[in-house]
């Protein structure tokens, strides 16, 4: 698993040099916007697969009730803002005529539904105060990736 992980590590920052390498040629907005998204995709999922790692080969320091509360809050507030996006977006979705632009809403809609959802989730472990264990960080990583850390996704 150690292995799979650091090689996994290694794919994504490639997809990143290789993503930026490209956006400097394009100019069309559109496929800019998409392959720069994948770009930071891959940073994030290469930033996911270290902190599995740390998970798989340290032990993990306890928080102290202030810096848990600091948390609590900030995930509450991040729920609340990505609630607010997915109903502006909802809302706005059905007036575009634009086919690029919609594509491109919807695909920002996605994510953020998906980070609305995995922000309840850490804040059901932050609120649980309960050590979290190996396959609950498994779960939280992958359920919400899309292609699982594939190339595309």
């Amino acid at each position: 698993m150690l292995e799979f992980i650091r090689r996994q590590i290694d794919v994504e920052n490639d997809i990143v040099r290789s993503l930026d390498e490209a956006l400097k040629d394009i100019q069309n907005p559109a496929v800019k916007g998409v392959l720069r998204g994948i770009s930071l995709d891959s940073l994030k999922h290469a930033d996911m697969y270290a902190s599995a790692l740390m998970l798989l080969t340290t032990a993990p320091k306890a928080l102290s009730q202030e810096q848990l509360e600091r948390h609590r809050g900030l995930v509450e507030k991040h729920i609340r803002m990505e609630a607010e996006l997915i109903e502006k977006i909802s809302s706005m979705l059905p007036t575009v005529e634009n086919e690029k632009v919609k594509l491109l809403l919807t695909s920002i809609l996605e994510d953020e539904k998906r980070h609305h959802a995995l922000l309840k989730q850490v804040l059901e472990i932050i609120v649980r105060g309960e050590t979290i264990t190996e396959d609950e960080w498994w779960d939280i990583i992958w359920r919400s990736t899309p292609f699982h850390g594939a190339p595309g996704g």
